[in-house]
Formats: C-alpha cells, sequence, structure tokens
C-alpha cells in the first residue's frame, strides 16, 4: 500500500490529522495526474460530515494517516481527460463520498455501485493504482468522471456541498420507499440535525405530512417555522409519544447516538417502515414485539449511486432544496469538529476552501 505512485506529480495544499488527536494541522501531499478519465477540479467548498470526526480520531480502527477529510465536496472542472465527454472546463461540479468501484460486479453493472464489494471512498480509501485516496479538504482534487456530478446553476456551491452526502443519504430510503411520487404520506424524521433538516425539506417537497422526532423540545419552533414542519414530538415525552401510535407510514432514523427502535416502531401504522441512516457506533435496541404486532419493517440504508446523486441534485434544484450552514474558513476547521461534535451548529459546517464569495 503507497500513499502515492509515480504518477503522483501534482502538489497540493490541503489539511489533515496525523494521530488520532484529531487535530487538523496543513498539510502539503501530491496528487494523480490528470488520467484520460480524470477531470481535475479546483475546489471552492467541502463540508464537514460526522463521518470526518470518526475518521480522523479513528473511532472505527480504520484510518490510514495522514488522513485528508472530505467528502462533500464542489468546485469548478479545470481540465478533463481525453474520454470524457459530459465534463468540460469551467462547469460547476460536485463529488461525494465515492472514489472508484470494481465497475464489473451485479451493483456495477445495475448502477448501485455504492453497494460494490470493492467500493473506494473519496478519503482513506485505496484507488485502483493502489494509492491512498485524500479529500477535500485541500485546494484541488483529481476525480475519476464516472464519479462526479453536474450542480445545477440556481443552486448555491457552498450550501449545495454537504447534499452530496447528506442530502443523497436521506433521498436514497425517500426513493426506495415509494415517497417521490406519492404525496399525502405520513412521514416521520427522527432527528434534526444535519441529516434530518434535508429529510424535512424532502418530505415537504414531495408532498407529504411530516412529523419530526427529537429529544430537544427546543427544536419544536425551529422545525415548524423554519423547515415547515406539519408535526412535533418529544421523544422523552410519554404522553406525546403514546398519542402519535401508528400514526405514521415512513420513520427516517437520522439518529448516530445510540437508542432503542422500540418505542419509535410504535409510531408507525401496521406494515410501516423504518429507515436507518445514521450510524451509532454501538449496537442499537430492537425489540421482538413492536415488529411483530405491526408487521413492521426495519431497513438501512447508505449513500447512493452516481446515477441517485445526480438525480438528488437534480431535484435540488427544481425544489431549491440546499443545506442550512455555517460557513468557516480553514483556520477554523479544529473549531467546527469540536462544535459538531457537541451538536452546536445550524445544521451543517462548510469550509470556504478558495476564500472565494458565496454567489458561485
Amino acid at each position: 500500500m503507497a500513499q502515492t505512485t509515480p504518477n503522483h506529480t501534482q502538489t497540493v495544499s490541503g489539511w489533515a490529522a496525523h494521530d488520532p488527536s484529531g487535530k487538523i494541522t496543513p498539510y502539503t501531499f501530491k496528487r494523480r495526474e490528470n488520467g484520460i478519465n480524470d477531470v481535475t477540479i479546483e475546489i471552492l467548498y467541502c463540508g464537514i460530515c460526522h463521518t470526518d470526526i470518526h475518521h480522523v480520531k479513528n473511532d472505527w480502527g480504520i484510518t490510514m494517516y495522514p488522513v485528508v477529510p472530505g467528502h462533500e465536496i464542489t468546485g469548478l472542472i479545470t481540465k478533463v481527460g481525453s474520454n470524457v465527454t459530459k465534463f468540460k472546463v469551467g462547469d460547476r461540479v460536485g463529488v461525494g463520498c465515492l472514489a472508484a468501484s470494481c465497475l464489473d460486479c451485479e451493483f456495477c453493472k445495475d448502477e448501485q455501485e455504492n453497494y460494490c464489494d470493492q467500493i473506494q471512498f473519496t478519503y482513506n480509501g485505496i484507488f485502483w493504482d493502489g494509492s491512498i485516496t485524500y479529500g477535500g479538504y485541500s485546494k484541488m482534487l483529481v476525480a475519476d468522471h464516472r464519479y462526479v456530478v453536474h450542480i445545477p446553476e440556481n443552486l448555491p456551491m457552498d450550501a449545495t456541498a454537504p447534499l452530496l452526502c447528506a442530502g443523497i443519504t436521506v433521498f436514497c430510503p425517500l426513493k426506495d420507499n415509494n415517497m417521490l411520487e406519492s404525496p399525502g404520506k405520513k412521514m416521520g424524521v427522527i432527528g434534526l440535525g444535519g441529516l434530518g433538516h434535508v429529510a424535512v425539506k424532502f418530505g415537504k417537497a414531495f408532498g407529504h405530512h411530516v412529523t419530526v422526532i427529537s429529544t430537544s423540545p427546543s427544536k419544536e419552533k425551529e422545525a415548524k417555522e423554519r423547515l415547515g414542519a406539519d408535526d412535533f414530538i418529544v421523544s422523552t415525552n410519554v404522553k406525546q409519544m403514546q398519542a402519535g401510535k401508528r400514526s405514521l407510514d415512513f420513520i427516517l432514523d437520522t439518529v448516530s447516538a445510540k437508542h432503542s427502535l422500540g418505542p419509535y416502531l410504535e409510531l408507525l401504522k401496521v406494515k410501516g417502515t423504518l429507515v436507518i441512516v445514521g450510524a451509532p457506533d454501538k449496537p442499537m435496541d430492537l425489540p421482538s414485539f413492536p415488529l411483530i404486532f405491526g408487521k413492521r419493517v426495519v431497513k438501512g440504508s447508505m449513500t447512493g449511486s452516481m446515477k441517485e446523486t445526480q438525480e438528488m441534485i437534480d431535484v435540488c434544484g427544481k425544489y431549491n432544496i440546499t443545506c442550512d450552514i455555517e460557513t468557516v474558513m480553514p483556520d477554523e476547521i479544529n473549531d467546527a469538529l469540536d462544535r459538531l461534535a457537541k451538536n452546536d451548529v445550524k445544521y451543517r459546517f462548510v469550509i470556504n476552501i478558495a476564500g472565494k464569495s458565496s454567489s458561485l
């Protein structure tokens, strides 16, 4: 395993963590030359995802230091390879979680490459040439064009960046469970953070009655007045949870802390579905009785394919959906990571990599 190969001749400025302290410092490294299937991207903005915290601190025991995080990337194309036809210099583009897949398995051939056994991620992965991938906390990226999407002209590049992870993560479960073109459903969203607030926006855009379920009573006004949620349930309020029994068709669980699924399953109608997209580091409790007595389904979902990611971004362009963000400069990354760990952000941090105006 090599951090770079002889083809890595482009010097790039970025920001990396070098040990489990997770502290981010300036880091100069090498990227590969733009190949025949590649595009080179000047990075303008990069969202900060909760996954970044886990990687910089090696919470999952898989980090290859130094790690350059960032998989919510927007920027402008500065170079295209000879085999690239769908992008040109100057295009507004985005890069999400995926950097490479085998291109040959049943999932890749069925445009579900995010479930490929050999999927490699935008950072802390191993690219086809054997090099370690470095993410969007950097000035420039070289990406295979098959893992890049167009950004609609009406969407601002800063508030669009987190859609490349948070947006696609909540979009796919809605699509998979027929929530895009069947308005009038009763939809629940557990957690009102980076994922949850986008889920509420999608739910309302698709014509559903949206209930936010949260441990924080203080978020009710925000959920209803700012994001347009129809109802709000405090999950620690026994009376409210009891009143909400068997009222929802579909629940999206975005919470990344350990919790029991039992009380939330009781909110589902018979044959209702709960989809998990949050990733607690410890197993969640799953009592059998709410499943058995309600014929309910619990499913999981991870990010999305490139086809789905482009579809999601286009839908955001149609409905003018973006993330609610707080922009930080590169020298504020450590503070942002600390605040994110405390859920002290509404609702997503985005690094202004290029230091340019957000009017782009």
